[in-house]
């Protein structure tokens, strides 16, 4: 089979990137596979070939020519593509699975929760949305992109992560039947030297965001009392911050914030720390950082967030908000080792998206 896949970057940064670069290894074994990208980040080299298209990493609404990529294709996959010009495309040209990573299609907002802090249950609209923005200029120009998005979405197959997710695409108005859950699987992290760079820790992997929850993350390590340094690995708008309240505390047990891991060095990541803490404010579409932590046998302290409860086996799941809980449960957890877990096989995943791509390329939804 051939596939031509479709992304906004060639990156490693973030669990949508490494999700895809697993099923494009995964399928490049036995199919033909081409990922055509807006811009090329990669600081390594894949295996499969690579072709940069200038407009794929937009935002908003700019053509760009992909009918030569495209040509003898069984399947195009639409990967992390926001621009709506582009999913118009793929709406036009049939034969095209999309994937969806996170709330740009359905949310102009902040992932599923307001401006209050609240989680949003309610179907998007452009009253309702209008909340969460001060800037009504701004607003109506990501309101317009997003309705454009959800358009395109609502005509092509999709695939989602989590349950989670496709219940959202559902409630704005994506038909039930176009949605399928294809979960992850733990990609390239098995071939890489056993050992821990350094000390016990406990772990926060992923962007120093809001949206992300690090500052209650380290909210919750101060309250817990935990003797142990909390290591924050990942970049961000709050990286700043936090590299100026780590350098100002005195008081032991550290906080160290290290910046971007290449994914090479995250498993001695992993194998170093006790506990990993996930708490994200916004609604998390599923979470691959726990599952990576999970497999390496790291307990999971986590908000029930998004679709995080659908892996996450407890103990250590406790209520999205709740800090203080979240600091009980970390206490409990750094003395609590278990066993490496993968919950989902990468060949039961390859299998499900190569049904989903015979039946996508037959013209079946």
């Amino acid at each position: 089979m051939r596939v031509l896949h479709v992304a906004d970057r060639l990156s490693d940064r973030g669990g949508a990137y490494t999700w895809m670069h697993g099923v494009i290894d995964a399928l490049s074994a036995d199919h033909e596979v081409l990922l055509a990208v807006g811009a090329d980040d990669g600081p390594q080299r894949p295996s499969w070939p690579v072709r940069v298209r200038p407009g794929l990493s937009a935002r908003a609404a700019a053509p760009v020519p992909l009918d030569d990529l495209a040509e003898g294709a069984d399947v195009v996959h639409l990967h992390n593509v926001v621009n709506p010009a582009v999913l118009e495309w793929a709406r036009d040209r049939g034969r095209v699975l999309l994937t969806v990573q996170d709330h740009r299609f359905f949310c102009p907002g902040r992932g599923r929760w307001t401006a209050s802090g609240e989680v949003c249950r309610l179907p998007p609209s452009r009253d309702r949305c209008a909340g969460c923005f001060q800037d009504r200029d701004y607003f109506r120009e990501v309101h317009a992109l997003t309705e454009r998005r959800l358009a395109a979405a609502t005509a092509l197959p999709v695939t989602v992560l989590s349950r989670y997710m496709a219940g959202e695409l559902v409630t704005a108005g994506v038909p039930p039947s176009q949605v399928t859950v294809v979960p992850p699987f733990v990609a390239d992290l098995d071939d890489v030297a056993d050992g821990a760079d350094g000390e016990p820790c406990v772990l926060f992997v992923g962007r120093l965001a809001e949206a992300k929850g690090v500052r209650e993350a380290v909210r919750a390590w101060r309250l817990s009392g935990v003797p142990l340094p909390l290591v924050l690995a990942g970049t961000g708008p709050l990286r700043g911050e936090l590299e100026r309240e780590a350098e100002c505390s005195a008081a032991a047990p550290a906080l160290q914030v290290l910046g971007w891991v290449d994914r090479p060095q995250l498993p001695s990541l992993y194998r170093r720390a006790r506990a990993l803490l996930l708490p994200p404010l916004w609604q998390e579409p599923f979470g691959i950082v726990g599952l990576e932590a999970a497999a390496f046998g790291l307990p999971v302290v986590a908000w029930d967030s998004g679709g995080i409860e659908e892996w996450h086996e407890g103990p250590g799941l406790v209520r999205r908000g709740d800090v203080p809980a979240l600091a009980r449960a970390l206490g409990e957890a750094v003395s609590r080792r278990q066993s490496p877990r993968r919950r989902f096989p990468r060949d039961e995943t390859i299998g499900r998206l190569l049904t989903l791509y015979e039946r996508v390329a037959s013209g079946g939804s």
